[in-house]
């Protein structure tokens, strides 16, 4: 039975500590953390299984709050129950890792949130991930705003968690009716929200988030609900405790200045005396600990000049490593005939999660997965990860220590499925990542090695493949580490080098042959890693050679070119990629008409070579 005079008390405690540290910070968002005092009391000193000393154990509860800006009532929670060292009152100062917003910096902090609408996604991977490959009886608690269930992304998690039967997920919204700048979207109309989750497949209870009672007996039912997760709507009013905030637009953001305005409120909290330090309490034992293989897997089997798209190829490595590394999981977004995710699905379906057509909350499940020490492959067409861009943003800034994302059908190369299917920007998009590494296989060999290379460079990696078979260039020993590139052509009588990757390797290879029956040579470099790009090979090849040509089936601006020109210096360099937009034709008459050919490849050597 839960003491409600106790979390009464360490409620109006957190409030006290919420006012304090943002005050003391000169910034911060005070009156979201008083409006859900109640309840981070009743989660992490009653209802919540959790060891304050481990923030590592799967066995114990997870607790992710999606309304990030809350933080300092998240800082004020652990520090009372003793998980953590630092004082609340360092929030937002440079060495406290209590950052104004959750960040991983805090061991208990799984993701990074405060880009609203995330912290939903990454719980429901979290969930999923404990349920079905580490077999922990453990349950993930998500605190979400009001204001950010206008976010579609909360809706995608909704109704996957739904599809999925993701019973250990539980999800509370503070309906405390005001947003940033005016009303949330359903004021107090806590019906109207829970009908919405109802609507998704969802166990969806009301409650006064202010009357611990209801409170604790809203988490119990919760609790016992199997086949569907469950949503707790919870009215409370912004500001509660202190009657010149309560439900007063306007201050959301403001924290209170010191002297009678804080004064004045902290005499209204009060300041109860309470024990507060958890005791480590867990739901069961038993959670399995995945590790990484001992063993190599077995190589790529292809033969030279095989036909292979590496969309196929990054198919057939998810097989080929899932059945050594257990650690694997396979996401993708009803595509997985395209990207060939189905294969790992008919091999592993234990380990495959459908998405469906929805990439946000797929990479934020990713994320929430990668935090569990999983090792999550999120596959689409790289068009359509660009929906998700804000939550790879996000994983960056979480460090992520493995998220793999794979972009299939990439560039003009597609042919008649037209513009809106064709990614132009995904290397420039992904090259902008803090910390990211962005790799492009031209062949099947390639593709594979890349995958395993993906694995051991951790960090956020994305796998650029493409739609038309090509010819597999390397022997399956081949290796292809991070940073590096392939010289394929060479001689003393260079008068050029071209850079391509992918599908336009091919063309640069094409343009080689044609060349040389005009007397004309050429260097040829496969530039895979386009981050880290191997530019002290490019360079070199650049000086001796002195001409440089990039060639890519991306737009022209931040792909490869851009990469090759901020890294290399050449007398001559011209850059051959899409630059207006493309229309419905054959993968041939696209590429020619956007002039990254072959014979685009040979006009642009002739006229530096003649320039000469």
């Amino acid at each position: 039975m839960a003491d409600l005079a106790k979390l009464h008390d360490i409620a109006q405690k957190l409030r006290r500590i919420s006012l304090l540290s943002t005050t003391e910070a000169g910034s911060g968002h005070p009156t979201t953390c008083l409006s859900a005092a109640e309840i981070v009391s009743a989660l992490f000193f009653d209802e919540m299984r959790w060891d304050p000393a481990d923030p590592r154990t799967h066995e114990a509860d997870a607790f992710v709050l999606s309304k990030g800006h809350g933080a300092p009532v998240l800082w004020a929670a652990l520090s009372l129950a003793g998980a953590i060292p630092e004082d609340p009152m360092t929030l937002r100062k440079q060495d406290s890792p209590l950052e104004g917003h959750p960040t991983p910096r805090a061991p208990w902090i799984k993701v990074t949130t405060g880009s609203l609408g995330q912290g939903i996604c990454a719980a429901l991977g979290i969930a999923l991930a404990r349920r079905m490959t580490m077999e922990a009886s453990s349950r993930v608690y998500c605190l979400l705003g009001d204001g950010e269930i206008a976010e579609g992304s909360v809706w995608e998690a909704a109704e996957i968690a739904s599809y999925h039967a993701v019973d250990n997920l539980c999800a509370i919204v503070d309906l405390n009716g005001l947003g940033q700048s005016g009303p949330a979207l359903h004021g107090h109309d806590g019906a109207a929200l829970a009908g919405k989750f109802r609507a998704f497949g969802w166990h969806a209870v009301e409650c006064d988030g202010h009357d611990l009672a209801q409170v604790t007996a809203a988490l119990a039912e919760a609790r016992d609900v199997r086949g569907r997760p469950s949503a707790i709507v919870a009215r409370t009013s912004k500001g509660h405790g202190v009657s010149f905030l309560d439900g007063k637009e306007g201050w959301h953001g403001k924290p209170l200045a010191k002297g009678p305005e804080l004064d004045r409120a902290l005499a209204e909290v009060g300041d109860p005396k309470v024990d507060a330090r958890v005791e480590p309490r867990h739901r069961g034992r038993g959670a399995r600990v995945l590790e990484a293989p001992k063993e190599p897997a077995p190589p790529p089997s292809y033969k030279l000049g095989d036909e292979v798209a590496t969309r196929e190829a990054y198919g057939n490595a998810l097989v080929r490593l899932g059945a050594v590394d257990p650690r694997i999981v396979v996401l993708d977004a009803d595509v997985k005939n395209s990207t060939f995710a189905e294969r790992f699905k008919a091999k592993h379906p234990e380990r495959f999660v459908e998405c469906l057509i929805a990439e946000q909350n797929m990479v934020g499940m990713a994320m929430g997965m990668a935090a569990e020490g999983l090792v999550p492959f999120a596959s689409s067409f790289a068009c359509f990860l660009s929906r998700a861009y804000d939550f790879i943003r996000i994983a960056a800034y979480s460090r992520m220590k493995n998220l793999i994302l794979c972009g299939s059908h990439a560039g003009v190369s597609i042919g008649e499925d037209g513009p809106s299917q064709m990614a132009l920007e995904d290397l420039a998009m992904m090259r902008a990542i803090l910390g990211s590494t962005v790799l492009y296989p031209s062949d099947a060999v390639c593709a594979e090695r890349l995958v395993e290379e993906a694995i051991r460079e951790g960090g956020i990696v994305y796998l650029r493949t493409s739609r038309p078979k090509t010819r597999v260039l390397y022997g399956a020993d081949e290796r292809f580490p991070v940073g590096g590139s392939k010289v394929l052509r060479e001689s003393p009588k260079d008068v050029a080098t071209v850079v391509a990757a992918g599908v336009t390797l091919y063309e640069a290879l094409a343009a080689h042959e044609t060349l040389a029956k005009d007397g004309i040579a050429i260097r040829v470099i496969d530039a895979y890693s386009v981050k880290p790009l191997d530019a002290k090979t490019i360079q070199r090849c650049a000086d001796e050679t002195g001409a440089l040509v990039t060639v890519e089936d991306h737009a022209a601006w931040g792909g490869l070119g851009d990469a090759v020109a901020a890294e290399v210096r050449a007398a001559g360099l011209v850059r051959l990629a899409v630059s207006d937009v493309p229309r419905s034709a054959t993968p041939r008459q696209l590429l020619e008409r956007h002039g990254i050919s072959a014979t685009a490849i040979v006009s642009a050597v002739k006229r530096l070579y003649e320039s000469r």
